[in-house]
């Protein structure tokens, strides 16, 4: 699929018809419904965009290890968190630029490479923050295995909800939304024994 919304229905077995994709059917609002889940939970490479403050943290953090030129700073960030979130150059550059503007951190040419490291100043920042999380664990919800499996599993029950929607009975759909209605509420109470 290319993302987007059929119009009209796809033809064929189980796809044209009333129960079909068709605007205005209950195939159309399941197949939103599910390009939503999808979206939110997307884990691809680069699907994920965080804030400006983010990718500052996480080259902060980063050059607090170690010095790094740009690239290895995109490629660091990516890896640590599971290829959920790869910032591009047009975010990092300027970050750099911005925080040795600040004099957080220098620029040096090492092996033919413009590499940054930490002045004391960005030192002390990064020290003022350790208490928290590195970005790449506490604003991607694709970073841990455990995520992953959430997003697998919603994604498999909203393809599981379209079948239905799409070549079930009445009555098989009116228990459908009842096996959902119950999920949902199951789910908020998990959030509320925290």
């Amino acid at each position: 699929m290319n993302g987007q919304r059929p119009t009209g229905g796809f033809g064929g077995a189980g796809f044209g018809g009333e129960r079909g994709f068709g605007a205005g059917s209950p195939g159309a609002a399941i197949w939103e419904a599910m390009e939503q889940l999808r979206s939110t939970f997307d884990s691809r490479p680069g699907a994920k965009r965080m804030a400006r403050g983010d990718v500052r943290a996480a080259v902060l953090a980063l050059l607090a290890e170690q010095p790094m030129h740009g690239y290895q700073i995109i490629q660091e960030i990516e890896e640590r968190s599971g290829g959920s979130w790869k910032p591009s150059a047009g975010s990092v550059y300027p970050t750099l630029q911005l925080l040795a503007d600040e004099e957080l951190i220098v620029a040096e040419e090492l092996r033919g490479r413009k590499t940054y490291s930490l002045t004391d100043l960005g030192r002390a920042e990064v020290e003022g923050t350790a208490d928290r999380a590195a970005p790449w664990e506490s604003s991607s919800p694709h970073g841990s295995e455990q995520h992953r499996a959430l997003s697998k599993a919603a994604v498999d029950l909203a393809a599981a909800t379209a079948q239905l929607g799409r070549s079930g009975t009445p009555d098989q759909v009116k228990q459908a939304v009842t096996v959902l209605d119950d999920a949902r509420r199951a789910l908020y109470s998990i959030l509320a024994e925290s």
